[in-house]
């Protein structure tokens, strides 16, 4: 993840640990002239995890270029700290409440933001953005995750988004 609620919860390094380390692994990869990569293992809806934080993380895959084709869901195992807090919504380590996400459809949600190119995703994707008030991540502009829905023109059967309708109301004029 690169939220540091979330690594918290996962007892994992903040995420400036693992943005040292893919630095330094890319430059010696470079200097020793090696054709080697990093693959993230990505999990979703882990305690802790809110829309907002799986939103966070789509935005950083969009920034590194990487696209997860396998995703995790967090599932509960026996005798982890996780399953604590996904149990009892609270960190055992300090007895503070931890949200948890259980509901199939928001965990489904969260697994959507984290393959937003999908175009399964889609309709998934553009519901949490909505649902976290981040509309500005639906467009055509360069950080948005997602463009706008495509309506049909009724009058001409075909599908144009509200953006190249507008173009074309211009064009009447």
């Amino acid at each position: 993840h690169c939220s540091d609620r979330v690594l918290d919860c996962m007892g994992k390094p903040h995420f400036s640990i693992y943005r040292r380390f893919y630095k330094r692994f890319y430059e010696l990869n470079k200097k020793f002239g090696m054709d080697q990569y990093l693959v993230p293992y990505m999990i979703s809806s882990h305690p802790g995890s809110t829309l907002e934080d799986a939103i966070e993380l789509a935005l950083y895959l969009k920034e590194i270029n990487y696209h997860p084709e396998q995703v995790q869901d967090f599932y509960p195992t026996p005798s982890t700290i996780s399953t604590c807090m996904y149990y009892t919504g609270l960190d055992p380590r300090d007895g503070k409440s931890v949200y948890v996400p259980k509901s199939p459809h928001e965990k489904a949600m969260q697994r959507a933001l984290i393959q937003y190119k999908n175009p399964k995703n889609y309709d998934l994707v553009r519901e949490a953005l909505i649902k976290a008030g981040r509309t500005d991540l639906i467009g055509n502009g360069g950080k948005c995750l997602i463009r706008p829905p495509k309506r049909v023109n009724a009058s001409r059967g075909i599908k144009v988004s509200p953006d190249s309708r507008k173009n074309t109301d211009k064009k009447r004029r």
